[in-house]
């Protein structure tokens, strides 16, 4: 009798010590999924419009401070002000930049108020396609454009924050694209420029593995923001017919796994992650309606 008293007792106990470690583990407070980021720094280049925009706006939401940058000025002073009239609590600044100029880079970056000095969050937006044209009719110009932008400016914008991130234990985020998993007919250089984005954030992360500064590359496919308007040089039709007969990712989608990426404890590094729209497989084949 005394025997499975003692049992029972034991069972108890045990069953006790199994529950106290699923509350603490799996239980939830006050804290938010994106507590994390409150009075952060976060530098967005390509803030502008689309995915960009869409990051100043959720970050901002979250309670980080904003340094939004881009090529025109008249928007981002428009976005800082109607952040600044949302979210009151936080600070903004703007600063134009064109991410293929590397001397304006690096002044903008040297400029950054005391306040902003120590960015925690870089977010490399900023980027995009012209044409859609076979490689031997590819444009010089447009080779140059797309390379600059999409590289070369990556390239130039880590380098100028990355010895800041590596005192804040901070975290960048690449935007790449489908396109550097799968090349297509027609795209070369833009599928050349996003594979490039995904063979320096890998590189990078190695480079970075003894140091506490982390790296995330988020490859969206199709998301309906002004990008196919660029591709095809404003001819809005075309740009439209993209996303026929499917349903496209918005820049909201792809803003919100930015922020979870960036928001997850020190010891969580997201690496990659591939975001298709319900109805796309790969970069060429879809299902449409």
């Amino acid at each position: 009798m005394q025997e499975m008293l003692w049992k029972g007792i034991q069972r108890r106990f045990i069953n006790k010590i199994r529950c106290d470690t699923v509350i603490k583990h799996y239980s939830t407070d006050t804290f938010s999924l994106y507590s994390r980021l409150r009075n952060k720094n976060v530098f967005i280049t390509g803030a502008t419009s689309g995915i960009g925009q869409a990051c100043a706006y959720n970050y901002a939401h979250a309670g980080a401070n904003l340094i939004i940058s881009g090529r025109r000025t008249e928007r981002l002073e428009a976005i800082s002000n109607d952040i600044k009239s949302k979210y009151p609590s936080i600070k903004v600044i703007y600063t134009e930049l064109d991410v293929r100029n590397k001397s304006q880079i690096d002044k903008a970056v040297s400029a950054l108020p005391k306040d902003f000095k120590n960015v925690d969050i870089l977010v490399n937006n900023a980027g995009l396609v012209i044409g859609l044209d076979k490689l031997v009719d590819t444009k010089v110009e447009d080779i140059d454009t797309m390379i600059d932008t999409n590289v070369k400016g990556l390239v130039y914008v880590t380098q100028a924050i990355l010895p800041t991130l590596k005192r804040t234990q901070g975290h960048i985020v690449n935007i790449g694209s489908i396109a550097g998993e799968n090349a297509y007919p027609n795209g070369s250089i833009y599928c050349a420029s996003k594979h490039a984005v995904r063979a320096i954030t890998q590189s990078l992360r190695c480079e970075l593995i003894d140091t506490d500064v982390r790296i995330t590359e988020i490859n969206p496919g199709m998301v309906e923001t002004e990008f196919s308007v660029v591709r095809f040089r404003g001819d809005e039709a075309k740009a439209k017919d993209v996303y026929r007969g499917i349903e496209p990712l918005k820049a909201q989608d792809i803003a919100e796994l930015v922020l979870f990426s960036t928001s997850r404890p020190k010891h969580v590094e997201i690496a990659t992650m591939t975001v298709f729209p319900h109805g796309q497989a790969s970069a060429t084949l879809t299902h449409r309606k």
